[in-house]
């Protein structure tokens, strides 16, 4: 086959690199032929190849076209791949249609053009494998048929980085040459990636060809997911809790109400105290906060749930002084959305949860991921209309409920007043059912705004003996599409611990 007739073969081909791990239990010949053999009934349309031996026989044994190559350990340079003239002329001479080399701006036994001239004086094409854009230029200038970009993130000071070059990629498709992807393209997505950025082809190798790399691969991401306890903190208008949270599952909890004179110190000195017996038994915290949470600081939406002095508190800094390990805050419905997606009624579909307690809050999960928005206000259904009047919260929540019994000469208790409603007083079901409608009206603009699979319902006002049929009720006569489906939520007041546990353990390094 000419070099033309090949290089076509190649394109949008899959290059099997059979190159075990050098001196491990498949380091022979007859192990080499048989990942080549693997590769092409696995659809690879060419084979990357190290030593002459391996060359010689996986040509005899399979037809698919191989790239050769040497390596060697020199004392006096880097250069590994293919070093000598002699190496890429013997390489020719067993088979190899394309001979691969070392082309790095590096101290080399022999010159770029010298090595390229031999293996075209073989009748091979020559694969330049090089590290930079720069060394692809000159590659193509000492007239390299293929440019590789197999060396970047190995040569050079720094750690190799895991994620494989695809702005090099780019960068070489612009010289004209075809351009093989390879170097850390370790999944199906990350080959594909490679053939969007214009790779010709792309070599994989220790994903298929080393064993002990995938085996290790899968061991150290089964430990890492071994669960962590986490320290879980839920501070909010009413209580302040907190809970030693593992895989979804509170372990043990407890809770103070709240000394909302106190200020932002106070009230995490009451969750440190009550924190004090678990001493050395987490790794990591995480705090659902009532208010706002953006770049670690928490100030507050509605003083009147917590009121949190002007410029903020450092919330995150405080909790990682206070517990000596890795923190993050969130807001506190926004925990309970996670908590619900991660481990309660959402199961992993898109979502938003609304709680209704002493304030109104929510939180939205879309794709997997919590939104938290600019200033990290996603979700803070309890300010919807608050430009025009009274907000949601101002209108619906516990204290607006207490407000009205308050204003009927009867206990401000939002509780007094559903039990009042329940038991037939009008002045109590008038109370209730406008809070229903005004929370009805939001939800119905949240499903035309996000169009969730699910909205899910907490919060103890949310959760009261007939709140949900209500709300459902309320929602009848809307148009389908605008009508949510509403599901009750299963975590209880457990929700923001679950949730902001969880997130803390998928978000946080316990090592730093």
């Amino acid at each position: 086959m000419d070099g033309k007739a090949f290089l076509e073969r190649l394109q949008g081909a899959l290059v099997a690199s059979c190159q075990p791990v050098p001196g491990g239990p498949t380091d022979t010949t007859d192990f080499i032929v048989g990942f080549a053999l693997a590769a092409r009934d696995g659809g690879a349309r060419a084979l990357r190849i190290e030593g002459v031996a391996n060359v010689r026989a996986v040509t005899q044994a399979c037809a698919l076209p191989v790239i050769g190559l040497v390596k060697r350990d020199l004392a006096d340079t880097g250069v590994r791949i293919t070093p000598f003239v002699e190496d890429a002329v013997a390489l020719a001479r067993a088979g190899a249609a394309i001979v691969a080399f070392d082309a790095t701006d590096r101290h080399r036994p022999a010159a770029v053009p010298a090595l390229v001239a031999a293996i075209h004086g073989a009748g091979a094409l020559a694969m330049a494998d090089i590290a930079t854009a720069a060394e692809a230029r000159d590659a193509v200038a000492a007239g390299a048929d293929v440019i590789a970009t197999t060396l970047s993130g190995y040569v050079g000071p720094g750690p190799t980085p895991d994620a494989p070059d695809l702005a090099l990629v780019r960068a070489c498709v612009a010289l004209g040459r075809p351009v093989v992807a390879e170097g850390r393209y370790n999944a199906p997505p990350l080959a594909a990636a490679a053939r969007r950025a214009g790779a010709h082809a792309v070599v994989v190798g220790s994903a298929i060809t080393r064993p002990e790399y995938i085996a290790r691969w899968f061991s150290d991401a089964i430990a890492a997911a071994q669960p962590r306890p986490v320290l879980a903190l839920d501070i909010g208008g009413t209580k302040t809790a907190a809970a030693l949270v593992e895989a979804g599952r509170v372990v043990e909890r407890l809770e103070v109400a709240t000394p909302r004179a106190d200020g932002p110190a106070g009230w995490l000195d009451a969750a440190a105290r009550l924190a004090e017996p678990w001493q050395g038994r987490f790794a990591l915290c995480g705090a659902g906060v009532s208010g706002l949470v953006k770049d670690g600081v928490w100030s507050a939406v509605n003083p009147e749930v917590l009121s949190i002095p002007p410029g903020g508190y450092p919330l995150v800094r405080r909790l990682e002084e206070a517990f000596g390990v890795p923190s993050l805050a969130l807001n506190d419905a926004q925990a309970a959305a996670w908590g619900e997606y991660a481990h309660g009624a959402g199961q992993g579909r898109d979502l938003v949860f609304v709680t209704i307690s002493s304030g109104v809050g929510g939180g939205i999960v879309a794709g997997g991921r919590l939104l938290q928005g600019r200033g990290g206000l996603a979700g803070h259904v309890g300010q919807i209309g608050s430009d025009r009047g009274p907000s949601l919260e101002a209108r619906a929540s516990g204290f607006a409920l207490a407000r009205a019994a308050g204003a009927a000469g009867k206990d401000p208790d939002p509780r007094a007043l559903l039990a009042a409603a329940a038991a037939g007083e009008g002045w109590a079901i008038s109370s209730r059912d406008a809070a229903i409608r005004d929370i009805a009206d939001a939800l119905a603009d949240l499903q035309r705004l996000l169009d969730p699979e699910l909205v899910v319902i907490g919060g103890g006002v949310g959760l009261a003996d007939g709140m949900l049929d209500r709300l459902d009720a309320a929602l009848a006569a809307r148009h389908p599409l605008f009508r949510p489906t509403l599901v009750r939520a299963l975590l209880g007041p457990d929700a923001g611990l679950v949730g902001v546990a969880d997130y803390a353990d998928r978000s946080l390094d316990a090592t730093r």
